[in-house]
Parts: structure tokens; C-alpha cells; sequence
């Protein structure tokens, strides 16, 4: 049965866009035509530049929609959401601007209208799609507009979907019940449990808009069962492989010896024209970032030459291909404890109960006794990590990727040569999605995501988000 909820929500950001950009196009007039005393170069009736704008308007909106701004895996990323909005509006201020210089009779009564008009743009676009997104996430709290979903299978991931879907009013969905062919006649809080598929039919009162299907049975009838009353009853119907590694990253379906429909899984989307993209990118970012930090770096080596010791902690590590290379780091580290494993530090200072805390919360300890005051300052604005620019211009290192690894402890990281089908990183995924407060299994996991879906927006992301953590000193 088909939501209209999806429908509706885009109908209302259709909306909101347009009267958004009204509102500021109507403001940029009025404030250059009413509030500036210096006269205007083309004076223009306010409602002939109203309905020449209207008829714009359509254009403008379709922008938005070929930028996938109506399209829920976009605008459920409110990041994502943001900076294609601000693409949007620069975009559709230049068709408007290149209307103007085309049209017989000018459409701007000054050359400021378009600036103000942008401004106001993206300020109205994002308030509004920020109180429609409020507004339906109250309407949720009513079972308005959820997408009731029917979970089929028993496997790690049906428990996943359990958790990550239980809280309707953050996710959207509302779960009417979970096929468990194996035990069934069981509660997950008030989600009731079925052993069969027909009972589920039978006694799930409020209407199914999508099927998710966790695992395939070996009785075929089954599956074919699922899925054709998916389509009879025009239900949305998703498969979740149990082996989801296998289905991420670069995914192309292709006909093998032009007959044979096969799907292709590339280990990496960061391929072909990606990575020439991306060396690129950090070769110019890179140059300009080791321009600005110059002076913070001759400052640094100054200041570990007054504390005493080297002024660099170099290590061997490991990046694409299992190559190795020499990461450099400015010194934070005790001299007495430099170039010592962590193992191999807390030993000697007579604290081996440190080991196991070190590794349990993710490689980091508050208040490491191996670092140095100026050390501590040092990590905690990551500045020590200046001196990998020189990594990155080099070609060793790129400025977004998986954490370089050490070669002695290849062994200790599962999927490692997945992680190392790319560069390794300055900054990357794990270091913005919490730095402190996350395990160090979760940090490989994210490492693995980023290889598995990389894209040159996912990177632009990451190297904002790497700018706030630092400012915020987590």
C-alpha cells in the first residue's frame, strides 16, 4: 500500500523553497529600491519585477530538484541538505543573473538585488525546511505520516533494525510487527512477533508500506511469497544481505558475456577518475594549508627545542598497498618514552595497569602520563599533526582517509586490507565522529565505511567537521 507521506513532505519543501525565494527576492527589491539613497540604475515597477521573477521561479525549483534536494536520502542529511542548498542558490542566482543580461528590458533595478536576494535565499531556505522538518517530526508524535514497516528474517541485522527504527518520532518508521519463522510468539517491547507470513497478514491491523527482508530462505517459496505480495499491493520492498560488506562501496549491475545479469562490487569506491581527482585536491588544499601553518610550525620546533629533545617523532606506518612509509609528527612525547609503544612506555614508567586501559578506550587514557605539557596542548589543538602536510604533498598520506596503521599490529585488525585498498589519512571519519569517545572497533568500522563509500563530497564534510573538532578542542 503506498505512503503519500513522502509526497506530501516534498509538496510542502516545494512550497516552502518557492516562498522562501520570494521572500528574500522581494526583500533584496525593498531594501536596495526603499533603504539605499543612492538611485537606482534601472527603475523598475515592483510588481513587473514580481511576476518577471514568478515566471523565473519554476527554473529555479527545478534546479533544486535535479540537485536531489527533493530526494529523502538527501534532505534526511541535514548537512548534505545544506551545502547543496547553498549550491542551489548561487546557482539559481546566476540563471537569474544571466536571464537579466540576455533580456531585452533589465529584471534587477540595481546590480545589489541579486547579492541581497542570495543572502536572503539561503537564510529562508534553510529556516523554512528547518520548521517543516520540526513540524513533521511533531505530526510523528501523533502516528502521522510514520511509514509503517513489516521486518522479516532473524538475523544480526533484524536486531539492528529493531533498535535503530524503535523511536519513531526520530526515525520516521513505525515497526507493525517482525516475521521470525524460526521462533516467532514474541515481544520486542509492544512489537509483536509471527512465525509465519500470513499469520503477520493476518492479524497486522494498520496498513504495510514497506517490507524489509533480512535474510533468504531456503524454501524459495517463501522469498517469492514476500515479494510478490510486495508488488501486488505496491508495497516498498528492501532485501538487507546478511554479508553487508558485500553490498557497499562501488556497486555496478552489468550483463556478463551480454547475457548474464551479474552485480560487480568494486573493494573501494575511491577509483578511476577519484583518485586523480583527489590527489589533485590535496596537492592544491595541501600546499595552501603548510603556506598558512608556516609560521605555527617554525613556532612549535622552537618551542620542542626549549623543552629539550628532538623536535619530530617519525614513525614507519602503512598506507595503500600495504606500503610503507615514514609518518612525521612534532614531538609530544617524554624523550624518556620516545619511540617506545605504548606497551613498552607504560612498562618502564612501572604502570602496566595502563596497558589495558590504553587499548580499551580506543588507544587514548586521560591525562597520559608518556606526553609532555607542551605535548598535551599540542594533541589536543592537533597541531603535532602539522608536519604530515609534508606526507600529504609528498603522495604517502592524503588529507582525508583511514588512520594509518603501524605494521607491527597488522595482525590485531580484522578487514585490514580493505582499509588499506586506499591512502591513509591526515583526518578522516573516525577522528570526527566523536575522537575521544569512541572504541577502537568502532573506529575501524568507520575507517571501513569511508573506504567502502567514498565520495568527494563525504571528504568536504569531513575536513569541515575536522576544522570544528579542533576549534572545540574535543
Amino acid at each position: 500500500m503506498k505512503n503519500n507521506a513522502s509526497l506530501i513532505y516534498n509538496s510542502f519543501l516545494v512550497a516552502g523553497d518557492v516562498l522562501a525565494l520570494i521572500l528574500a527576492f522581494t526583500g533584496g527589491y525593498v531594501i536596495r529600491a526603499k533603504f539605499s539613497n543612492v538611485p537606482v540604475a534601472h527603475p523598475i515597477h515592483a510588481l513587473t519585477y514580481l511576476v518577471v521573477f514568478l515566471s523565473l521561479l519554476p527554473f529555479w525549483i527545478l534546479i533544486f530538484a535535479l540537485l536531489g534536494l527533493y530526494n529523502q536520502h538527501i534532505y534526511e542529511k541535514r548537512f548534505n541538505e545544506l551545502g547543496r542548498l547553498l549550491m542551489g542558490s548561487f546557482i539559481g542566482v546566476l540563471f537569474v543573473i544571466f536571464w537579466n543580461f540576455i533580456s531585452v528590458n533589465p529584471i534587477f533595478p540595481s546590480k545589489l538585488v541579486p547579492l541581497y536576494g542570495f543572502g536572503l535565499a539561503f537564510f529562508f531556505l534553510v529556516l523554512f525546511r528547518n520548521l517543516i522538518r520540526y513540524g513533521r517530526t511533531q505530526l510523528f508524535t501523533y502516528d502521522i505520516g510514520l511509514n509503517n514497516v513489516l521486518i522479516i528474517g532473524d538475523t544480526l541485522m533484524s536486531g539492528e533494525l529493531l533498535d535503530s527504527l524503535q523511536n519513531s518520532r526520530e526515525s520516521g518508521y513505525k515497526i507493525v510487527g517482525v516475521v521470525d519463522y524460526n521462533r516467532g510468539a514474541k515481544t520486542y517491547g509492544q512489537i509483536r512477533f509471527f512465525s509465519q507470513f500470513s499469520e503477520a497478514l493476518q492479524h497486522i491491523r494498520r496498513p504495510i508500506h514497506t517490507i524489509i527482508q533480512t535474510e533468504l530462505y531456503t524454501d524459495e517459496t517463501r522469498n517469492r511469497d514476500i515479494l510478490e505480495y510486495a508488488q501486488t499491493h505496491h508495497i516498498a520492498y528492501r532485501f538487507v544481505p546478511g554479508n553487508t560488506e558485500l553490498f557497499v562501496g562501488n556497486i555496478d549491475v552489468e550483463l556478463f558475456r551480454n547475457s548474464m545479469p551479474v552485480i560487480a562490487v568494486q573493494q573501494t569506491a575511491l577509483i578511476g577518475w577519484g583518485r586523480i581527482v583527489k590527489r589533485i585536491f590535496d596537492l592544491i588544499v595541501g600546499s595552501l594549508l603548510l603556506i598558512v601553518s608556516s609560521p605555527f610550525l617554525v613556532v612549535i620546533a622552537i618551542m620542542e627545542l626549549l623543552s629539550g629533545g628532538q623536535i619530530f617523532f617519525s614513525q614507519i606506518r602503512l598506507t595503500r598497498f600495504n606500503k610503507e612509509f615514514r609518518v612525521y609528527k612534532f614531538r609530544t612525547v617524554n624523550k624518556t618514552y620516545n619511540g617506545l609503544s605504548p606497551e613498552e612506555a607504560f612498562t618502564k614508567m612501572g604502570q602496566p595497569e595502563l596497558i589495558e586501559r590504553y587499548r580499551s578506550g580506543g588507544d587514548q587514557i586521560p591525562d597520559d602520563p608518556r606526553f609532555t605539557r607542551l605535548g598535551r596542548f599540542l594533541r589536543k589543538t592537533s597541531l603535532d599533526e602539522l608536519p604530515q602536510l609534508f606526507n600529504v604533498l609528498g603522495g604517502d598520506v592524503s588529507l582525508v582517509g583511514p588512520r594509518p596503521l603501524i605494521p607491527q599490529e597488522l595482525s590485531l585488525y580484522e578487514k585490514r586490507h580493505m582499509i588499506l585498498s586506499v591512502k591513509s589519512g591526515l583526518t578522516g571519519l573516525a577522528q570526527v565522529s566523536g575522537r575521544r569517545n569512541i572504541t577502537f572497533d568502532e573506529r575501524r568500522q568507520l575507517d571501513l565505511y569511508y573506504v567502502q563509500n567514498w565520495s568527494f563530497w563525504l571528504d568536504l564534510i569531513i575536513l569541515v567537521k575536522t576544522i570544528r573538532v579542533i576549534l572545540e578542542g574535543s
